[in-house]
């Protein structure tokens, strides 16, 4: 595996800094909630913070993936869908920027968008907008898409579309890919369990899922059998153990990685993400599952000590030091 390309909901995210949670009251938003609105109700949330501190960022949970694949240095792309706003062309020159090359439809409804309102003490309270993201279909995929590329990284969220996701799987199984998903969430698991396990079974190589997800898929309770079920269903499965870190097996291989000790733990969104990128990072730079799952760890740990899932050069670089040293097996967990 040299080359990832994702699939995913093209969301920008917008996290605006609230110097109160009047807003909060005023729209009845559950402090630290994610509720999916319409256009017209995001749209005055973000007029009535207009003024106050934001940021913008390419979001979504394969954006992220595949975002953090290319800040590590690998070679990566992403389909999705956008609007023809001034919202997807930010999206759009943001996957360029950072030399991911965009496989980017666009659509008819307004670019998805999430806004991300910061209380004082750094809690999130995300108001989604999915819109054009939704409009991605089966029928706009071409074989050709997945040509150059070894692996296909499709995100959970989008098993609203089942089509969708068994057209792509089957076609990058057919031009020589390896597929991995990540399960996204318990409640999307629980809700679509046989067509996942169903798609697993035949198309899917790697599976990525928490604790929680991982015994909405298997019915298991315990994680270690939770893994022996999906390992039996596909080639490399991975379960995360929230604090206790991850099971990997691969074969009748089973690693035990610990967790990279956050200096704070400011916000957990994008954990899973980040994990996902640097595990996928360390099989297209040929690493064990140890050094694998120590990546994963290792940018899973960095992300939770900001709020969003962006930070600053000086953090890549740390997050170069630290890779530098599980490549030559100096630091592994």
């Amino acid at each position: 595996m040299k080359r990832v390309i994702g699939i995913g909901n093209a969301l920008t995210d917008m996290l605006v800094n609230l110097r109160t949670d009047n807003v909060l009251t005023r729209y009845q938003l559950a402090k630290g909630s994610m509720s999916l609105v319409d256009t017209r109700l995001q749209t005055e949330i973000s007029k009535s913070v207009a003024g106050l501190p934001y940021s913008l960022s390419l979001g979504g949970s394969a954006g992220n993936t595949i975002r953090a694949m290319a800040r590590l240095g690998a070679s990566v792309g992403f389909i999705g869908k956008v609007g023809t706003d001034k919202t997807g062309d930010f999206f759009v020159q943001a996957l360029e920027n950072l030399r991911i090359e965009p496989v980017v439809f666009r659509g008819k409804e307004r670019s998805g968008k999430c806004v991300s309102l910061v209380s004082a003490d750094g809690e999130r309270t995300m108001v989604t907008y999915l819109g054009a993201a939704l409009e991605l279909g089966a029928a706009e995929l071409r074989p050709e898409i997945f040509d150059g590329y070894d692996c296909l990284y499709v995100e959970g969220y989008l098993v609203q579309n089942h089509e969708l996701i068994r057209t792509a799987a089957r076609m990058a199984k057919e031009r020589g890919l390896q597929v991995a998903i990540d399960l996204a969430s318990f409640n999307v698991v629980a809700e679509n369990v046989g067509f996942l396990r169903e798609l697993v079974r035949d198309w899917v190589d790697i599976v990525f899922a928490n604790e929680e997800e991982a015994k909405a898929f298997t019915g298991e309770e315990e994680p270690i059998n939770a893994l022996q079920a999906i390992s039996e269903l596909t080639s490399l499965a991975v379960v995360k153990i929230g604090t206790r870190g991850a099971l990997i097996k691969r074969g009748e291989e089973v690693v035990h990685v610990g967790i990279m000790a956050a200096a704070k733990r400011v916000d957990t969104t994008g954990a899973g993400d980040f994990y996902a990128a640097g595990f996928l990072y360390g099989l297209c730079e040929g690493l064990t599952l140890r050094q694998c799952g120590t990546i994963g760890a290792i940018t899973a740990g960095k992300v939770i000590e900001v709020v969003g899932t962006t930070f600053g050069e000086e953090a890549w670089e740390e997050i170069g030091r630290y890779v530098t040293k599980v490549k030559t097996e100096k630091y592994l967990f």
